[in-house]
Order: structure tokens, then C-alpha cells, then sequence
């Protein structure tokens, strides 16, 4: 970490420039207009592509729910089965008993052909799921229930009420449920937008033009204005600057570029304007790779089936096991109309309101319960896996560290005490926004001694890579690194280089002070440990997980950090896009990775992970790209999410066990096995029970709500 090579002053206009960008792009990293794609990360909005949810979106459910709810309330009030149940008489007037017929219809035609869809959807692929199970429940209800409407054989078969409590509570289920997943494509639009919408095109004249960025074509010479974001990647020609790449690496100091350095799509010139050369556009540039790097890894994660579903397969094969034998039984028993009721109970019941609120449900709660503690859970997959997680993989800057610097060390000259070499070194930077001239100066606002001595600068100037200069209580003052002592041939006084040496071993930056000539002094800056990485780092290990650590940064600075959490095993100078390789090559170890990082660079690993963790103080990309997102920086929060994942998967299970389990013995009193003791159960009687299992199932979830999830408790 070579402080000294980019310390340079900010003053410039580094909030300027473009702002969010507006140009939104294809899977392809092709430029398209403003406004042209669609944003996924409204969740009432978002469009899931994969799955049972292929083509439907949260609004649809959302709509669907509530219209077929207020379709549903006079289906049931007058339903006769209903009103048997609760001893109630039903009013009276023309056309009253055609309501459950006619809006039971309508409820079915509208609030369930989704279900209708995706259940002919996994017929044909041949893997059954929830969609199917509700398809045959609410098509066996809805051709039972106009039997009996019509009068055809005498059944008393009126599913009506059941019907469409059923489609409405399947609807709430999905609903909540495609509420808690994530959604690939506002990763996709995140990227996209780090680049401006339109770029200054130099033109063979010497003007300057405002175009858009997509007319711009390999070997075009554009304007990076001080603030401003790069277009596209390219060549400095003329011009030297601070970019603030941490959007593309994730680390927090600013790079020093100039003539006939490269510069990428996204990173901003902090202090001056540019020229670059573009060399590549669209497709080709580095951004660009890293949105098919997120969309891979999102399409590869986004294929595990759902545990409800896989519950919803087993109940599907053993309602259609336990229909057929049903029929036949009563058929050779010789009574082909209780074949027909019984038959038809068994296939209703097969399908308990429980399993499709079992697992939304508990979501639902987790999310809430998580939402409160900082923890945004946005795909419910990554609440499944993180109680299977073997090994964190924390990246360092901004994560694991403070991600800016802070003066860790100082060294002072014999007759210079150390308050007055900080006060020096502070006064001469007070004039920079410069992160290294904050750090100093903070430093020394927090020494009472150096801010007792009061000294100002005046007279300020700053070389890019080389250092600051100031006129401070009279005296000529200098704080740069070897690049400034070089210029001024300084040496290194014998009785600072130990202690300068070993700062360096560790990877800390090292600069210098220099008064009249004469250098009084040097300070350490790093990257500064968070106080709460340590408890995070303990519980996990405590706990059976490994914690690693991946980092872009020298071997010395990353081993450094390692040895002062106990990290288990650190991967470090990790190139950028080569980040997502590390996550790949513990998971061929056979372990389950949760990746933990904030930057642009850090989106593909989030990704292709079991479980993507983004800081919240991250780029937006980061956080689109996995799968929790914790509002603060406190790793201590993953440990929170384990609890809740540990927690949340022993109510799913619980849940399931309980909507699934009770079929095992309501399936078969309702196809009649106990039926020479004079022991069955009628279809009121299974419509009762597949409510009671819903009550059971809500209230076992509501218990999540006692967890503790508090950071704070892990010391």
C-alpha cells in the first residue's frame, strides 16, 4: 500500500460531473437510451425470470391477491358447506345461489391461472412442484364444485368457499414470496449505471462536443472533466489526475494517472481534467465484462430448487398415488359414487393452505425480523443457504477494514516531539481533500498536545505522486514520500529507519516531514482494522466456520491484517476480475462459500457465491448483486444472519412438517381406510383441518420474532 506514490491534493471539483448515470445497458454491455430498460430493483416491479415465477411479476400476485380476496368473501358467506359449518342461514332472494358458482369461476379464470400456467409449465418439463399440486387441487375443487352446482349425480361436493380461500391464500403466499427474492437484472442496471449518458468528444479542430457515449467509437479523444466519470476505457494522452477507481476495485485510496496510463469505464477524475483515447467501447470494456461475469454467476445460482417446492413434489406424487388407489379401492368395493367423493377429498386435501404459506411465511418474518436489525435479505435462496455456509470470505477494504486511512504511527526526530511533527504535518495538509491529508488531520485533532500548539499553513500547492508544500508558522514545510525526498535529495535519518522499516514489512504507507530542508520526522498510515472484525472473526471460527479474506493489496499488507484478526487463510494482490476465480476455487474444494465484499469488483464473487453479503455503505452494483445486504458496515452482522438462518430453517422445516405431515393420516381417513369402523372424514370436515393447519403454521412462524439478532450481543 504505497500511500506515497498517489498522495495528492483533492481541492478540485470532486463532486461534480454527471451524477448517477442514466445510460442503461444490455447483459451485453451494448449502450441503449435512458429510461429503455426496465429497472428491477423496484421490487413491486421486479420481473423473475427463472423458475415457477417464470414471466410473472410481484404486482401481479399483489393484484391478483386482493381482487380475488374481495371476490373470495361472498363465495364463502354463501357457500352452503360454509354455512353448515357455522350454522348460519344463508338470505334468501333470486340468483343468490349462483354467487359462489359465478364468482368461484371468476376467481378460478383470474386469480388462478398463474397457478393454471405454472402447473402445466412443470407438467410438461416432468418436475412437478407447488405450481402443479395447487393446479390439480384448485381444478379438482373447481370441476367437483360445478358438479355439484349442476346437480350431476348427486354428489355433495361443494367446493366453492375452499376454492377460493384457497386460490387467495396460495396468492398471499406467492406474493410474500417473490417479495423476498432477488433480482438479477438490477445488478445488470447498476452497472450500467456508472457510466455518464453522455461524454466531451474533442474534435479534429480543438472543440469540444457533447455526445452520447454510445456514438462514441475506438481511437475518439474525450474531455474527463475534474469530477467527472470516464465514458469508456481508454488512454491518457494529456493530463495527469487522481481517479477514484473504488467503484472497480474496492479500494478506497485514489491512483495517480497520467500520459499513456489506462484508465476504466466508471472511475472518476478526482482533481483535474484528462484527455483520453477510448481503445474500447460497448462489449469490450472491462465494465462490460463484468456484467456477464454477474449475470453467469446469477444464472448459475439461480437454478437450487425452493424446499417448499421439493416438498410440493413428494405431497404431488403421493396425492396422485393415493387418488388412484382411492378410486379403485371404492370402485371395487362396489360404490362408484363414494369412488367419485372420495377420490376427489383426497386430491382437495392433498393440497393444504399450510405448505403454500409454510415457507413464505417464515420469510416473511425473517426478512422483517432482519430488515430491523440492518440486515436487507433480498433473495430468499440466500436465507436458505447461509445456515450451510463452511468458510466467510470477507473482502478487506471497506469490510474487514475502515477503508480509509488513518495515521497509525509516528516517528519523530530528536528535538521534534511527535505532537509537534503531527501539528506540522496537519497544518501543511489542512488546505488538501486528500483521504491521507484528512487522516493527518484528524490525527492531530485528536491529540490535545498538537492542537494546544495552534499552527495554521498558508501558501499551499500539491504535485500529483509527489506531495503537499506549505508556509506553516514561518517555516517551509513539505509531507510527501520517496518521490518528494528524491527531489529533494533527502536521505533518511538512521534514527527513523527502524522504525519506518518495520511500518513498511506490514504494508503501511510512510511519509515524511520536511522543515526548512530538513526531514524532522514520519508518519504510518493504513488502512485501519474495524474493532468489531475481531468478535466477528472469533464467533464465526467458535461457531465451526472459516473466515478467509481476498484482497487486491501486497502480500505484507493483506498477511498483515490476517495475522491480527486470525484470519484462517488470505488470498492476496487478487486482480479485480479474477476475484469470482477464488470463490470458485473453494467451492471446488467442497465448500459453501458467503462472500462479503462492497465494491464493483467484488459484484461477480457476490454472485457466483452461495450466499452474496454487500456492505450497505458499498456501490450500488455490490448490493444488487447479492443476495443480503447489511445497511452498516459491522461484520458482526453475518453472524446475525446465520442465527436467523439456523432459526428460520428449523420453523420451515417445522412448517412443512407439520403441512405435510398431518396428510399422512388426514389422506387417508379422507379415502376411507377407517371407513368400516365408521371413521372418515367428509369434505367439510378436510376443509376444516387444512384451515387448522394454516392457523398452526402461522403462529409456530410468529415465534422468529423472539430471536435476538443485535450485533452488539457479540463482544
Amino acid at each position: 500500500m504505497n500511500i506515497a506514490h498517489s498522495h495528492d491534493d483533492h481541492s478540485g471539483n470532486g463532486h461534480s460531473g454527471h451524477g448517477r448515470a442514466m445510460t442503461d445497458h444490455d447483459t451485453h454491455g451494448q449502450a441503449m437510451p435512458a429510461g429503455q430498460v426496465h429497472s428491477a430493483v423496484d421490487d413491486e416491479h421486479a420481473v423473475h425470470t427463472h423458475g415457477e415465477h417464470a414471466g410473472h411479476s410481484t404486482a401481479m400476485f399483489k393484484n391478483k391477491f386482493w381482487l380475488s380476496l374481495l371476490l373470495s368473501i361472498p363465495v364463502v358467506f354463501f357457500s352452503p358447506m360454509f354455512a353448515d359449518i357455522l350454522g348460519y342461514t344463508i338470505p334468501d332472494f333470486p340468483g343468490a345461489a349462483l354467487i359462489p358458482p359465478v364468482l368461484g369461476t371468476v376467481i378460478f379464470a383470474y386469480g388462478g391461472t398463474p397457478f393454471l400456467k405454472g402447473g402445466l409449465k412443470e407438467l410438461k418439463s416432468r418436475q412437478p412442484g407447488m405450481m402443479l399440486l395447487i393446479a390439480m387441487a384448485i381444478t379438482v375443487a373447481f370441476a367437483a364444485s360445478w358438479i355439484t352446482t349442476l346437480g350431476i349425480g348427486g354428489f355433495d361436493l361443494d367446493f366453492w368457499w375452499e376454492l377460493a380461500l384457497l386460490i387467495v391464500i396460495m396468492l398471499l403466499g406467492h406474493w410474500m414470496e417473490m417479495r423476498a427474492l432477488g433480482s438479477a437484472q438490477g445488478a445488470l442496471d447498476a452497472l450500467a449505471a456508472l457510466l455518464p449518458d453522455e461524454a466531451d468528444k474533442i474534435n479534429d479542430d480543438g472543440g469540444v462536443t457533447t455526445v452520447p457515449v454510445a456514438s462514441l467509437g475506438a481511437g475518439d479523444v474525450v474531455l474527463v472533466r475534474s469530477g467527472a466519470r470516464v465514458p469508456a476505457d481508454g488512454r491518457i494522452i494529456h493530463g495527469e489526475a487522481e481517479f477514484d477507481e473504488s467503484m472497480i476495485t474496492g479500494e478506497s485510496k485514489a491512483v495517480g494517472r497520467g500520459t499513456g496510463d489506462t484508465v476504466v469505464a466508471g472511475t472518476v477524475a478526482t482533481d483535474n481534467a484528462v484527455r483520453v483515447e477510448i481503445t474500447a467501447v460497448g462489449s469490450d470494456t472491462a465494465l462490460a465484462g463484468i456484467q456477464r461475469l454477474v449475470a453467469e454467476a446469477q444464472e448459475s445460482s439461480s437454478r437450487a430448487q425452493a424446499l417448499a417446492d421439493r416438498a410440493a413434489a413428494l405431497l404431488f406424487y403421493f396425492a396422485l398415488v393415493a387418488g388412484i388407489i382411492t378410486f379403485v379401492a371404492w370402485l371395487l368395493i362396489g360404490s362408484p359414487d363414494e369412488a367419485v367423493v372420495r377420490t376427489i377429498t383426497v386430491l382437495v386435501i392433498a393440497c393444504p393452505h399450510a405448505l403454500g404459506l409454510a415457507i413464505p411465511l417464515v420469510i416473511a418474518i425473517s426478512t422483517e425480523r432482519a430488515a430491523r436489525s440492518g440486515v436487507l435479505i433480498k433473495n430468499r435462496m440466500a436465507l436458505e443457504r447461509m445456515r450451510t455456509v463452511d468458510v466467510v470470505l470477507f473482502d478487506k477494504t471497506g469490510t474487514l477494514t475502515e477503508g480509509e486511512h488513518a495515521v497509525t504511527g509516528t516517528a519523530a526526530v530528536n528535538g521534534v516531539s511527535e505532537a509537534e511533527l503531527l501539528a506540522l504535518a496537519a497544518a501543511a495538509e489542512s488546505d488538501s481533500e486528500h483521504p491521507v491529508a484528512r487522516a493527518i488531520v484528524r490525527a492531530a485533532a485528536g491529540n490535545p498536545e498538537a492542537q494546544a500548539l495552534g499552527l495554521a499553513g498558508s501558501n499551499f500547492s500539491s504535485r500529483t505522486g509527489r506531495g503537499v508544500r506549505a508556509t506553516v508558522d514561518g517555516s517551509d514545510v513539505s509531507v510527501g514520500g520517496p518521490n518528494m525526498l528524491r527531489e529533494l535529495g533527502l536521505a533518511e535519518p538512521q534514527d527513523l529507519a527502524a522504525e519506518t522499516g518495520a511500518w513498511r514489512e506490514r504494508g503501511a504507507g510512510v511519509l515524511h516531514v520536511v522543515r526548512e530542508g530538513r526531514i524532522v520526522g514520519a508518519l504510518a498510515l493504513e488502512d485501519k482494522v474495524r474493532g468489531e472484525s475481531r468478535a466477528a472473526v472469533r464467533a464465526l471460527q467458535q461457531r465451526g466456520v472459516k473466515v478467509a479474506m481476498i484482497t487486491g493489496d501486497a502480500r505484507q499488507v493483506a498477511d498483515a491484517v490476517g495475522r491480527d484478526l486470525g484470519i484462517d487463510e488470505v488470498f492476496a494482490e487478487v486482480l479485480p476480475q479474477d476475484k469470482d476465480k477464488k470463490v470458485t476455487e473453494l467451492q471446488q474444494r467442497g465448500l459453501k462459500v458467503a462472500m462479503v465484499g462492497d465494491g464493483v469488483n467484488d459484484s461477480p464473487a457476490l454472485a457466483r457465491s452461495e450466499v452474496g453479503i454487500a456492505i450497505g455503505a458499498g456501490t450500488d452494483v455490490a448490493m444488487e448483486s447479492a443476495g443480503v445486504v447489511l445497511a452498516g458496515n459491522d461484520p458482526r452482522a453475518v453472524l446475525s444472519m446465520i442465527d436467523l438462518s439456523r432459526a428460520s430453517y428449523r420453523k420451515m422445516i417445522q412448517n412443512l412438517v407439520w403441512a405435510t405431515g398431518y396428510n399422512i393420516i388426514a389422506v387417508p381417513l379422507a379415502a376411507g381406510v377407517l371407513a368400516f369402523a365408521g371413521v372418515a372424514i367428509s369434505p367439510a370436515v378436510a376443509a376444516i383441518l387444512m384451515s387448522v393447519s394454516t392457523i398452526v403454521v402461522a403462529l409456530n412462524a410468529q415465534l422468529l420474532r423472539r430471536i435476538d439478532l443485535d450485533p452488539e450481543r457479540i463482544r
